[in-house]
């Protein structure tokens, strides 16, 4: 059977900062194919976004599938680590290094827990894009599984959910994100003769007025309200006597199941025609919100989580987008891993009595959904 902490380690010490190629798809390949694993690693994409590589291991041919997906890409370090936040090192219970939490302690936890059973069809959908863009990573590797036929009955996203302690909260839906972009065309001129030019900073002041007043929704039993937020705007005048040609405006909106991305954007688009003829609205949707209903496979994760931990599990869908977001189009899809509180901080780190908890929870969901 496959120690969780040393592969961690070992994938740990390989430098994998998003998009993630080549050493650490080595460690995972390393270790998948002596389990019975068909490895396809592939490499898609161009700059900027690309090139990324991703990993589908696939194996048995069992009556349910179960897959497992993560990824193995993590954010620069930063300076003012104790240590290499290449090294792997375990000081005082504790293993460190950049994505021992978010969230190759996860993958490897997994692939440990796999070592101990050979039940059903398992799967692992690994990118190596998930902090970064995310162009090339998860949907293409849904993309890659589509053109093989494979399509799992369950999905377990190994995300860092739990919060004070291993075990106290599992996601099952995230809430949707949109960027949208406003710009108010105007006339540039002297502010002494302002007859002569079109000022666009009032129109755009007013739109955003009106945007602030929007209640989209009060939340939903399992969401809480969608919101929208203005996070830029910007005229870029350097002069004081000049009134400017353009202003814009950046917005963010979270959203939840009530709502469409597109929508969104063509709601915001109508508030700003009504105030400036010409504006530009441009839209981009990050991902949809999706709900997991609570039911069997929540069931399981919670009683698998409960004989590990003795700790009962909050099903939440708090937080920002995961690459679950995409994945919950294939099938039924819940978010559970490791506590969150240091990933993408300096000295990021793991308990390894964690790891080997979490290996138990994962083995035991394993059984539970395959035997």
């Amino acid at each position: 059977m496959i120690d969780p902490v040393a592969l961690t380690q070992a994938l740990l010490r390989a430098d994998s900062v998003t998009p993630a190629r080549g050493a650490v798809f080595d460690v995972l390949e390393t270790a998948l194919v002596p389990l019975g694993f068909a490895v396809d690693r592939f490499t898609v994409g161009e700059a900027p976004d690309g090139p990324v590589e991703n990993l589908l291991a696939v194996r048995g041919d069992g009556p349910r599938h179960l897959a497992f997906a993560g990824h193995v890409d993590v954010v620069p370090p930063g300076g003012g680590w104790t240590g290499s936040p290449w090294s792997g090192e375990i000081r005082d219970g504790l293993l460190y290094g950049r994505g021992a939490v978010d969230m190759k302690g996860a993958v490897a936890a997994f692939v440990a827990a796999a070592s101990r059973s050979d039940a059903g069809t398992l799967s692992l959908i690994i990118t190596g894009d998930e902090e970064g863009p995310a162009t090339y990573g998860t949907v293409a590797l849904m993309e890659r599984m589509a053109s093989r036929g494979v399509v799992p009955d369950l999905c377990l996203v190994g995300e860092p959910t739990s919060t004070a302690r291993l075990g106290d909260m599992v996601k099952i839906g995230r809430r949707g994100s949109v960027n949208i972009w406003i710009e108010v065309p105007g006339r540039q001129g002297h502010v002494a003769y302002p007859h002569l030019a079109d000022n666009p900073i009032p129109r755009l002041i007013a739109i955003l007025a009106e945007i602030e007043g929007v209640v989209l929704d009060e939340g939903t039993d399992w969401f809480q309200p969608s919101n929208i937020e203005v996070t830029d705007i910007t005229v870029g005048n350097p002069a004081h006597n000049v009134i400017p040609a353009k202003a814009s405006a950046r917005l963010s909106i979270r959203f939840n199941d009530r709502h469409r991305g597109a929508d969104l954007i063509e709601h915001i688009r109508a508030i700003a025609e009504r105030h400036a003829p010409g504006v530009v609205v441009t839209g981009k949707v990050s991902g949809e919100a999706f709900l997991t209903e609570p039911g069997a496979f929540s069931t399981l994760l919670s009683d698998a989580i409960v004989g590990a931990t003795g700790v009962t599990p909050e099903l939440s869908t708090t937080g920002g987008t995961s690459d679950a977001r995409f994945l919950s189009k294939l099938c039924p899809v819940v978010e559970f891993g490791l506590i969150n509180a240091t990933m993408h901080k300096v000295d990021e780190a793991v308990a390894v009595e964690d790891l080997r908890t979490l290996t138990d929870i994962y083995a035991n969901v394993i059984s539970r959904a395959l035997d």
